[in-house]
């Protein structure tokens, strides 16, 4: 059974990635669709193939903040590896794709007959506690702009396209900021020529400036992700991100 790359899958030995792949099924992700909402057990591990997915938290009445973002280079559920587990998080569909899913009990079953998979799992589980850790602080301590480059710098790595289809409100939802904020930001962006806005549609222009632009955040969870993943796991793989080139893309 051959299915696009996920790089988790890819971090387990050839026989092991197979033998998950066949206990899996492959389903569509749509645009907003909720995958697993706060303090509910999880049903499944997902790992996207294509398209990607937000993790949100929410705190009393306040906007949903998010908090996190997986694509074909992460997973869904690796809370499973520790047992029975909820999600402190609402997961949302940010980019429509495909994914391979798992039922949880299924899973749990392969964790249980496979040290590679805990390992994999294991190495994840540290780096989402890292990229956690780092959006706190992000959030704090950095500015709109920067932020905001990040932020789309993290969605072209996982949309795997310079194209977005967004809107500034929803924007501002993700970054847990005010619209004003970040109309003024994509605003700057747009007259230096780094991206293009037109009627929801945006496109990252000049990947380069746009990484120049983001704060250090973007980098250090990229040097996190190839620390930890290729710390004791079985199968090291290639980083999944690209590097940051310095030719313009014509829209």
């Amino acid at each position: 059974m051959t299915h696009p790359a996920n790089d988790i899958l890819n971090h387990l030995p050839p026989a092991q990635h197979v033998q998950l792949a066949h206990r899996c099924e492959k389903v569509e992700l749509a645009l907003s669709q909720v995958l697993s909402e706060p303090g509910q057990p999880l049903s499944h591990a997902y790992f996207p193939l294509s398209g990607f997915v937000s993790l949100v938290v929410q705190v009393d009445t306040h906007p949903g903040l998010e908090v996190g973002m997986v694509g074909r280079e992460g997973m869904l559920g690796s809370e499973l590896a520790l047992g029975p587990a909820s999600t402190p998080f609402r997961t949302l569909v940010q980019g429509a794709g495909t994914c391979l899913r798992i039922e949880a009990n299924d899973f749990r079953t392969q964790l249980d007959h496979s040290p590679a998979l805990r390992a994999v799992c294991h190495s994840y589980l540290l780096v989402r506690l890292h990229q956690l850790a780092r959006a706190a602080a992000c959030e704090r301590f950095h500015m709109i702009g920067p932020r905001l480059a990040r932020w789309l710098l993290m969605s072209q790595d996982r949309a795997h396209t310079p194209t977005f289809h967004l809107t500034h409100e929803f924007m501002a939802l993700m970054l847990g900021v005010r619209r004003v904020g970040v109309t003024m930001a994509a605003s700057a962006l747009q007259r230096s020529g780094v991206i293009e806005y037109h009627r929801g549609t945006l496109t990252v222009l000049d990947r380069a400036a746009l990484a120049a632009q983001a704060c250090s955040c973007y980098e250090a969870d990229k040097a996190s992700y190839r620390t930890l993943m290729d710390r004791d796991t079985a199968h090291p793989h290639p980083h999944p991100f690209p590097t940051t080139g310095t030719q313009r893309t014509t829209p």
